[in-house]
């Protein structure tokens, strides 16, 4: 069928912002982007409510940023201490994973964590002292440090391993 022209009503990864006119292949808008609500047929009337659309976009993205700011804040500086079995060598008998560190750090900090957003390349397998980022938006970013000690042990034993 072609392109179409659509009037996003909510922001869509990849394509653009509530309030934005785009033209979009006409399967991904009748298939995927109108039975979502993401977006609509770009009508005249359509047309006059993209500034309304536009403007409430901004205002929950703004409430996100904020929000977003607000738990960057309290997420900033934890530590956590996850006890594990390990070898003579240091090496863990099993790994701590980002759904792991995530359930301790929602324990810590109160509110939901989700997993997919602590940047963790594999999982920690051995013992010892590791800085992480967790992205809560593109440019809102929080850093946290994870320690993994043998069992019984705590911080000055992991900062005196690292040492």
């Amino acid at each position: 069928m072609g392109r179409m022209k659509v009037l996003l009503t909510q922001d869509v990864s990849n394509l653009g912002l509530a309030g934005e006119i785009h033209a979009v292949a006409g399967g991904y808008a009748r298939n995927y982007l109108m039975p979502r609500g993401l977006a609509v047929l770009a009508t005249r009337g359509a047309l006059k409510q993209a500034e309304e659309i536009k403007q409430a976009g901004m205002r929950r993205r703004a409430r996100e940023r904020a929000n977003a700011e607000a738990q960057a804040e309290i997420i900033r500086g934890q530590r956590l201490l996850f006890e594990a079995r390990a070898g003579e060598s240091g090496r863990l008998y099993g790994s701590v994973t980002a759904h792991d560190i995530a359930e301790k750090l929602q324990d810590a900090v109160g509110f939901e964590i989700d997993r997919r957003r602590i940047h963790l390349e594999h999982p920690i397998r051995d013992l010892g002292i590791y800085n992480l980022e967790m992205r809560l938006m593109q440019d809102v970013a929080a850093n946290f440090a994870v320690a993994v000690v043998h069992e019984g042990e705590g911080w000055a034993e992991a900062e005196a391993r690292a040492a």
